[in-house]
């Protein structure tokens, strides 16, 4: 009778489980990275438009346009404990609308673009918190809705954390290309 030693396994994955793979999160992140893109770009293109409200029946929705942007910047701007950044909306933003309401919409198809094509998409992720980051800050002592802005926070700090535009996109061209030095 020959008895044969077992060894015990090292670590929960040697006894079955099973460890994530890479790829479901690079492709978790591609995923997150073009919806938020979408999200972003359409809202550039209801700016562009001018028109936010749309039925198609099944369907209805709304979205963001310049002036109800500047309507939801205003609001902040007046509602804050944060007197200096209600002042910079208020004195610098507001009245200069014309300037900042193009760039407002400018800034939003660039980071759509950017996150659904994989271009840049760290600096694209990073240039919508930047956008909406303010906005919460101003709103924190509101009683809004708890998720409101931090999902987008979160999705964008995400975003532009991990390389996200490396899968499906060109930032893994760029890389390749760059040596992979390319930081985005």
């Amino acid at each position: 009778m020959s008895t044969t030693r077992t060894k015990a396994p090292a670590s929960d994955t040697d006894a079955g489980a099973v460890p994530a793979e890479p790829t479901i999160f690079r492709r978790l992140f591609t995923v997150l990275r073009i919806f938020t893109g979408l999200v972003w770009l359409s809202n550039g293109i209801a700016k562009v438009l001018e028109r936010g409200s749309y039925d198609l029946g099944f369907f209805s929705f709304s979205l963001v346009t310049k002036s109800s942007a500047r309507g939801q910047l205003s609001g902040a701007a007046d509602r804050t404990y944060i007197r200096p950044l209600g002042w910079f909306y208020q004195s610098a933003v507001l009245p200069h609308w014309g300037f900042w309401g193009v760039f407002l919409t400018l800034a939003e198809l660039a980071i759509g673009i950017g996150l659904i094509l994989g271009i840049a998409s760290r600096l694209a992720a990073l240039g919508g918190l930047l956008q909406i980051g303010p906005v919460w800050i101003m709103l924190w002592h509101t009683d809004l809705y708890l998720w409101e802005y931090p999902e987008d926070l979160f999705l964008l700090l995400l975003l532009t954390i991990a390389p996200a535009g490396r899968r499906l996109g060109m930032d893994g061209r760029l890389a390749a290309r760059f040596g992979y030095r390319w930081p985005f």
